[in-house]
């Protein structure tokens, strides 16, 4: 997402967008129902797995807010406690299908892109989502607030696991230690 993309990752980025990154992971279905304008606005990164591009962040959001061109605009940020900075990087997403289902493309590199399948949302009051990506190399736990009650920490890690996440990999990131 931000600032440490070494050669490996680019080069599995090229290949992931030659090979078409849109689809879903087995046993993974996009909610439907879905609604773009409750979902915009800022996001706080509960869990994720590790990946070169988040690799020490702590204080990460997603903001998502419309494009001129219908898209949406993406900002992820995150605090490097080693770099002492925030790290930040834009991209844009678009529907796959529907706009009723929770499933996008995003990219944060050119022409290339990758799924970004919303698998559970609090449809009431979109207040956590559980988000994957085109494998079950990536997962993300999103929420409105900087932590989540154990009960939805609970309904969330046993949906990822149902579908064949090892949710054991998950890091939780921490918030409230850095001033914005």
């Amino acid at each position: 997402m931000f600032k440490k993309i070494g050669v490996g990752f680019l080069m599995s980025v090229l290949l992931a967008g030659l090979s078409g990154c849109t689809g879903v992971p087995d046993k993974v279905k996009p909610i439907q129902g879905f609604e773009l304008p409750r979902y915009l606005g800022e996001w706080y990164e509960i869990a994720r797995f590790d990946h070169s591009f988040e690799e020490g962040l702590t204080e990460v959001t997603a903001t998502y807010s419309m494009r001129d061109d219908g898209g949406v605009k993406v900002i992820n940020r995150g605090y490097s406690k080693e770099a002492g900075t925030w790290d930040e990087a834009e991209g844009k997403a678009y529907f796959v299908e529907s706009a009723s289902t929770g499933h996008l493309k995003v990219s944060f590199f050119g022409p290339f892109y990758a799924s970004y399948v919303i698998m559970e949302l609090d449809k009431e009051d979109y207040q956590y989502a559980l988000i994957t990506g085109p494998d079950k190399d990536y997962l993300w736990i999103l929420a409105r607030t900087p932590s989540i009650s154990k009960n939805v920490r609970a309904q969330l890690l046993e949906k990822a696991t149902a579908a064949g996440y090892d949710v054991s990999k998950l890091i939780w990131v921490e918030h409230g230690q850095v001033d914005a």
